[in-house]
């Protein structure tokens, strides 16, 4: 007996039921998504005057868009979530690309900042704060770009600028 596939989706009527619902008609994305790197971003600058926050920067986990719907308290996040699945490619390849470098800027991050607490230099460790949550607030700004239609991308002089490479 041949599998069964689900049909496939109806692209119009799933742009008509994300209408008014914070996820963008045209690249089925949702800006609430960014709520989750917003926390690593604070508590990055945090670190310039509180260096024992870097606990809390490690504990930061990625968290896939799914998942972050999953766990949140958005009203329509199982439509968020069909949304994203359906997203069309260009948006979709260029999100998940900049979501990947965003988690690595993170890392980095955290990575560079607890190197600088060891050195005990506050001087240091407020720049090297402040470059970190920079360097991902950045990633957050091209992502809220294509959430909203702007098929940004960065190119690799771009993406090796802004990673420090």
């Amino acid at each position: 007996m041949p599998i069964m596939s689900e049909a496939p989706i109806d692209l119009a009527r799933l742009r008509q039921q994300v209408e008014g619902k914070n996820i963008h008609t045209e690249t089925l994305l949702a800006t609430d998504y960014l709520n989750h790197f917003n926390e690593i971003v604070m508590l990055l600058d945090m670190v310039a005057d509180m260096p024992d926050m870097i606990g809390d920067c490690k504990a930061w986990k990625p968290k896939s868009y799914s998942d972050h719907f999953r766990d949140s308290t958005f009203v329509e996040k199982e439509l968020a979530i069909q949304a994203y699945e359906h997203a069309p490619k260009a948006y979709r390849q260029s999100f998940d690309r900049t979501v990947e470098l965003a988690n690595e800027a993170v890392a980095m991050g955290v990575q560079r900042l607890e190197e600088a607490i060891a050195k005990g230099q506050p001087g240091l460790i407020a720049e090297v704060a402040r470059q970190s949550s920079q360097r991902v607030q950045k990633l957050m700004d091209v992502c809220g770009a294509i959430i909203h239609g702007r098929a940004t991308t960065l190119n690799q002089a771009e993406i090796d600028q802004l990673m420090g490479n």
